[in-house]
């Protein structure tokens, strides 16, 4: 027999302030040593030399590179497209603290944005690479601010693994078949961009053969303590205005 349903139902309104919702969407960070910039002499095709500061991005400073990186998703070319569209959506993640122990470096040259390397902490032992972009061409800045990406997990951070995947045919040819040890078992352990293979770099490995061959790839040295008037001219940060691929 079914129940009586009640003609009237009383309702309590519950209010929440967004100050009490946030800690539980954030993701509690760990602490980590923050990257210390560095900076590195790039060669030209020219045969001249520009110098490129390798620095965190600063949170102000997202807003003003939103723009020019949502560009590269109407680019469709080895992969642009959705590089384009996983990077805007990790700065913007960041932006609105819903990743984990995100990093994003940022190469710049003459004030100039060059480049950018990002990644996340899975745990204290293992980074995940997740994209590194290029945005001017002909002076090895993808390899420079890749290799800075593996400096911070097993120099800065002292981490175990260093794993990556590639969405773009350049990327696997330059790094996947030179510094990637042979994947993880496969469905068993997928990366997070999309589920794909997990290619991994150990810290034996690395000290072992790949510091000294990514530094090959890079072809420059990467230094500490920039001059100050290198960091007073990065503060100004200048977005490029061309699409270059």
């Amino acid at each position: 027999m079914r129940k009586a349903v009640p003609e009237k139902v009383s309702q309590t309104e519950i209010i929440f302030k967004v100050e009490e919702i946030e800690p539980i969407l954030s993701p509690p960070d760990m602490i980590i040593k923050p990257w210390s910039p560095m900076y590195c002499d790039l060669k030209q095709k020219d045969g001249t030399k520009k110098t490129m500061l390798i620095r965190s991005i600063e949170r102000e400073e997202i807003p003003l590179v939103l723009p020019y990186i949502k560009q590269y998703m109407d680019v469709d070319r080895d992969m642009y497209d959705i590089v384009g569209a996983r990077v805007y959506a990790e700065l913007l993640a960041m932006l609105r603290n819903r990743i984990k122990d995100e990093y994003f470096l940022i190469g710049t040259v003459d004030g100039v944005l060059a480049g950018i390397a990002n990644g996340r902490l899975l745990n204290e032992k293992i980074n995940i690479s997740l994209h590194t972009m290029a945005f001017m061409r002909g002076m090895n800045a993808g390899a420079v601010l890749y290799y800075a990406k593996c400096v911070y997990c097993f120099e800065y951070l002292q981490q175990e693994e260093f794993w990556a995947t590639y969405e773009s045919y350049n990327g696997w040819k330059r790094w996947g078949i030179g510094m990637a040890l042979p994947t993880y078992p496969y469905p068993d352990v997928q990366h997070e961009l999309g589920g794909a293979r997990v290619f991994y770099l150990t810290r034996k490995y690395w000290e072992a053969y790949i510091r000294d061959y990514t530094k090959q790839l890079a072809g420059t040295e990467l230094l500490p303590n920039p001059p100050q008037e290198l960091l007073e001219k990065s503060k100004q940060l200048i977005i490029p205005t061309e699409i270059l691929v």
